[in-house]
C-alpha cells in the first residue's frame, strides 16, 4: 500500500529509532516496503537497512535526487517521504490509512497530499512554541516543514514533476502542492529539536 523513502547520510544514530517507528505500520499492512537511499555509501547503513529488511540504494549526494530515486524504485501506489531523523508517532498507521482510503474512495489522490503534525523533542516552553509556530505556517501558508514527512500518491508526485534537483527539492515540491490540497494528519511526527 505504501512505500516508504527515506534519503540518508551519516545518520545511523537516528535511522534506527525511525525504522522501528515503522513497524506498527507494517504489522497492520499499511508499509509494504522502506527504501533507504544512501549517499554516504557507509556500510553501516547498509547493515541497518538489511537487518531491518529495507531496501538499499546507493544515490548521488544531491538529496533532491536520492528522493527521485527513491520514488523510481519505489513499488507502491502511495509514497510516504521521510527524514532519516523522524519518529512518526502512536496511531500513524490508522491516520495514513484513513487519509489514502478516503482519498481513493472520492477521488482525491490526484490532487490532495498529507504530513504530520510536528513535535520537538525536548521540554519547556520553547519546543512548544516552536510547535505553535509550524502550526500558524500552515494555517496561513499552507505549507508544512519538509521534516514533517509527504505522504502523496504516486500520480499526483509525478503530475507535479517529483522531487527536481538540490537542497531545497522538498520545500519547493511542498510549494508546488499548494494552499489546500495538502492535509495535516492527527498524528505526529518527532524530531530532534533544531
Amino acid at each position: 500500500m505504501i512505500s516508504v523513502v527515506i534519503p540518508t547520510q551519516e545518520t545511523e544514530q537516528f535511522l534506527i529509532p525511525t525504522l522501528a517507528a515503522l513497524v506498527p505500520g507494517a504489522a497492520a499492512g499499511v508499509v509494504r516496503e522502506v527504501i533507504l537511499v544512501d549517499a554516504g555509501m557507509r556500510q553501516s547503513i547498509a547493515d541497518i537497512a538489511d537487518a531491518a529488511g529495507c531496501e538499499y540504494l546507493h544515490g548521488p549526494a544531491d538529496i533532491g535526487a536520492r528522493l527521485r530515486q527513491g520514488a523510481a524504485a519505489a513499488h507502491s501506489p502511495w509514497l510516504l517521504f521521510l527524514g532519516p531523523n523522524g519518529l512518526l508517532q502512536e496511531g500513524w498507521p490508522r491516520d495514513a490509512r484513513t487519509f489514502t482510503d478516503q482519498a481513493e474512495r472520492t477521488g482525491a489522490a490526484d490532487h490532495r497530499a498529507a504530513t504530520f503534525r510536528l513535535a520537538l523533542d525536548g521540554f519547556g516552553v520553547k519546543p512548544r512554541l516552536k510547535e505553535a509556530a509550524a502550526v500558524a505556517r500552515h494555517a496561513i501558508t499552507g505549507r508544512p516543514r519538509p521534516e514533517q514527512g509527504l505522504l502523496i500518491h504516486r500520480r499526483f508526485y509525478e503530475s507535479l514533476g517529483g522531487y527536481g534537483p538540490g537542497a531545497h527539492a522538498a520545500k519547493n515540491l511542498l510549494a508546488r502542492i499548494g494552499r489546500g490540497r495538502l492535509v495535516l494528519l492527527r498524528s505526529q511526527i518527532l524530531l530532534p529539536e533544531s
